[in-house]
């Protein structure tokens, strides 16, 4: 039986073809009932009978393209295979990636000039095969590379890497899944597709996500909806963290893909151990720990972020602006240059298109503002496992170091706390908290709308901000949950 079941598996082995459609792709009515071979070899016709024959060569029964073999004309097929793409190509034999525009013989760098590398659906294509071949426009292999899978070449991988920003454990052995959201999003940033929903479509199974495919609903509400999903199944919400204009799907979501090509919070300062036990004996000897620790119980009990009918419930850190002030001279085509004073903030400068009203505290404020810092709850620290882990990976955070199990405190750093217990555990937490939200982040700025909600005020660069004092922990305690249009 168990031969019958391997023969039977060797049978049905099929090769996949990733490639960049050219016009006159042939479409399942053109080769329906017909011998592949015996067609006119023009145009796609040439390039299907070259991908068939390869294949047939390389010892398989069984080739797919996309573009004969999904019927275009039926809507449910195609959202069948839209979202069922991912697992057809990582469950195939080989995926051969066709390169039409590298010359044979060519030396190391055409793969990645290719259109191939700069299409939407060729990053899926890519990630989710186990076993892929690289072949040039006269179908030979790419770099004369003849190894049995080019994922196991160092050179070729090498420039994939260079190429797309995809580390190499990704690019070798890809798990799809929620983590890392932000990271993935950059890596298509600059991808391109034919019909502009597909830059949001070709995602679905990156992350693992099955959702509606509605052709003509717009790229901005195809990646509205992704974006949505993401936040709703995982709380990540490093989906906020882009540069450029507001999606109308929801203000805090991006118009486009492309406002993730900046890396995430790359400028933001990191602590050592050193510095951040420093730290912690710097606050022991403030009143800060009593302040500290309700703050931290504070985040620790508020819910995870959540969409609900395109309005995003996000739990903040709120801090309120005071004053807006336009910089003279700063116009930009039509972006305007503010600098923005906030309580319990450094002064920061921000550009953007929208028309901010100038307001001071001696001024009646016509537009409230406020910069908040979005909750991240991976910063209390507890390394709790997570409901949307990957099922491969776990969604941890690089920027936390995980508290010793008996803080070194020196004694001496006691003094003037003789009388206020200090709990070795708890209250380092919550210090250590502390020192983290006194680190540098990234904000979002928010104005209030007449029915109460907010909309955030997109910048044409991340709004870098810095609470002035980490010791004065009560100008972090407006902690809300905000509604955000």
């Amino acid at each position: 039986m168990e031969r019958i079941e391997k023969a039977v598996e060797k049978y049905f082995r099929c090769v996949m073809l990733s490639h960049r459609w050219e016009e006159n792709e042939p479409l399942l009515h053109d080769i329906k009932g017909k011998v592949v071979y015996g067609l006119n070899p023009v145009g796609g016709i040439a390039k299907l009978q070259s991908f068939c024959s390869t294949a047939r060569d390389a010892g398989f029964l069984w080739a797919w393209v996309d573009t004969c073999c999904i019927d275009q004309t039926n809507n449910v097929e195609v959202q069948e295979s839209v979202n069922s793409m991912f697992v057809w190509y990582r469950h195939a034999a080989l995926t051969i990636i066709y390169l039409l525009d590298v010359s044979p013989s060519s030396e190391s760098g055409a793969l990645a000039k290719s259109v191939w590398n700069k299409r939407g659906w060729t990053v899926q294509e890519f990630l989710a095969p186990r076993v892929v071949l690289f072949y040039q426009k006269d179908w030979t292999l790419y770099l004369n590379d003849c190894s049995p899978n080019h994922k196991d070449s160092p050179a070729i991988m090498r420039e994939m890497g260079d190429t797309t920003g995809i580390d190499s454990g990704a690019l070798v052995a890809f798990h799809p899944g929620m983590s890392g959201a932000r990271e993935k999003l950059q890596w298509v940033s600059t991808r391109v597709t034919t019909l502009q929903e597909d830059i949001a479509y070709s995602l679905f199974g990156i992350f693992g996500i099955h959702l509606p495919v509605i052709y003509g609903e717009k790229k901005q509400n195809a990646l509205g909806r992704l974006l949505q999903e993401i936040v709703a199944q995982s709380g990540d919400i490093t989906c906020l963290d882009w540069i450029g204009k507001s999606s109308s799907f929801n203000s805090s979501l991006p118009a486009s893909i492309s406002s993730y090509g900046a890396p995430a919070s790359a400028l933001l300062s990191q602590l050592s151990e050193d510095e951040m036990q420093k730290s912690i004996s710097l606050l022991q000897r403030t009143d800060a720990v009593e302040w500290a620790s309700q703050l931290y119980t504070k985040l620790d009990h508020l819910s995870a972020p959540r969409f609900a009918h395109r309005r995003l419930h996000l739990p903040c850190l709120i801090f309120s602006v005071t004053e807006v002030t336009q910089k003279p001279g700063h116009e930009q085509d039509t972006y305007f240059t503010y600098e923005i004073k906030a309580d319990g903030l450094h002064d920061m400068l921000i550009t953007t298109e929208d028309i901010l009203i100038p307001s001071s505290r001696a001024m009646h404020i016509r537009q409230k503002l406020l910069l908040v810092r979005p909750w991240d709850r991976t910063l209390l620290g507890l390394h709790e496992p997570s409901q949307f882990a990957d099922d491969a990976q776990s969604i941890m955070t690089e920027d936390y170091q995980t508290p010793p199990s008996s803080p070194v405190c020196d004694p001496s750093d006691m003094a003037g706390r003789e009388n206020v217990p200090f709990d070795s555990e708890s209250d380092s937490r919550a210090l250590r908290l502390i020192v983290l939200l006194g680190q540098r982040f990234g904000g979002l700025l928010l104005a209030q709308q007449l029915s109460g909600e907010y909309k955030r005020i997109a910048a044409d660069h991340e709004i870098i901000a810095q609470v002035k004092d980490i010791a004065a922990v009560h100008d972090m305690m407006d902690v809300r949950t905000l509604e955000i249009l």
